[in-house]
This record gives C-alpha cells, sequence and structure tokens, in this order.
C-alpha cells in the first residue's frame, strides 16, 4: 500500500517531544493488551522526567551530528521516527563509522508505508555520515525483517532468549547493512 500523500519526513524538532512520547506509551498499552509489538521495552513505563532526559539526548544528538533523527508527520502529528545513532561508545571512537537503527511507527499507521518511507529517508542521510548501519528485531517479528531485507540488510547474528515478556522469550537477529554495497540511487524493491 502506497504510503499517505500527506505523509511528510523532516528532521527531528524540539517540538516533536509531546507526540513522540505519547506513541511510546502507547507500546506500553499494546504490551498489556497482549499486542505482538516488537520492540524491547522497560518493566515498567519511564516517568515523564525520564522521557525528557532521553529526549533531550537524542535532540542533542541530532543537532550536533552524533545521530541522524527523521520524523514522519501527517496532518500535523508526527506518527513514527527513525534513528540511526553513533554506535555503543558514542562521540568520536574506533566505532564512529557504525551507526545503530532504531524504528517507531504509531499503531495506526503501521502497514501503510511509513516506516519503509522512514527508512528509505533515514539511509540516504546516513550515507554522509556512517559506512555501516545495524539494527536488533525480535526474530517472530517477520514483517520487520522482510522490509529490513527488502532495503539490503542481512542477518549477521542470532541471541535466543534475548527478551522475556510476561513469562515468555523471544529471540532477537541482529542485521547489518554495509551502506558501500548498496548504490546511493537505489530504492527498496517494493
Amino acid at each position: 500500500m502506497p504510503p499517505n500523500p500527506s505523509l511528510v519526513l523532516r528532521p527531528l524538532r524540539w517540538g516533536d517531544f509531546d507526540d513522540l512520547t505519547n506513541i511510546y506509551y502507547r507500546l506500553y498499552d499494546e504490551r498489556s493488551e497482549g499486542y505482538p509489538i516488537g520492540l524491547t521495552l522497560f518493566e515498567t513505563r519511564p516517568s515523564h522526567a525520564d522521557e525528557v532526559r532521553w529526549f533531550q539526548g537524542l535532540f542533542a544528538a541530532s543537532v550536533d551530528g552524533g545521530a541522524i533523527v527523521i520524523v514522519a508527520e501527517v496532518e500535523g502529528r508526527v506518527v513514527g521516527s527513525c534513528t540511526i545513532r553513533a554506535g555503543a561508545h558514542g562521540g568520536a571512537s574506533e566505532q564512529s563509522h557504525v551507526g545503530e537503527l532504531g524504528i517507531l511507527v504509531d499503531r495506526d499507521h503501521r502497514g501503510k508505508g511509513v516506516g519503509s518511507a522512514l527508512l528509505e529517508r533515514a539511509l540516504s542521510d546516513a550515507r554522509s555520515k556512517f559506512e555501516l548501519v545495524y539494527l536488533s528485531v525480535f526474530s517472530v517479528n517477520e514483517g520487520a525483517r522482510r522490509l529490513y531485507e527488502r532495503f539490503g540488510f542481512a542477518e549477521c547474528g542470532h541471541l535466543p532468549k534475548m527478551v522475556k515478556r510476561a513469562g515468555r522469550y523471544f529471540d532477537e537477529e541482529r542485521m547489518v547493512l554495509d551502506l558501500a554495497s548498496v548504490p546511493a540511487t537505489s530504492k527498496a524493491n517494493r
């Protein structure tokens, strides 16, 4: 299904805090309802102050070049984001050429091309900063895995029992994309 024609992709803004926090908080409701979300969450929902600290760090990283953060907006409301952030060490290190990808799409907008659009834009922007991009995805999240594969990501590791949710274990796959291996003008094979 093609993305919503009113979909706008743009860099993160300071005013995006409320929309992004609300999307994230709704994941905790989805988990309580037994909805099969594919993101790792804290045991309890973080406080508003925790989210403020998280957002301040993300925004600072987007301004200082340590992260690429693209948001998807529909009718003036942020409905998703894709972040590619310098690896575990952050700052200038021997891993500065590696970015970790995270993607978040509001439940009401999943399956509508928002994730594909975010990923395409973020990877395009990442070429100026990173050589490799990696991510973690639940093994059972076949839709997300297919999306990443369409963009050229390949599995590079398997972590059994990485997440324990409501007494059930979930394995994770690690996937990697060498940005030099995909032509700059390449689009996902839709």
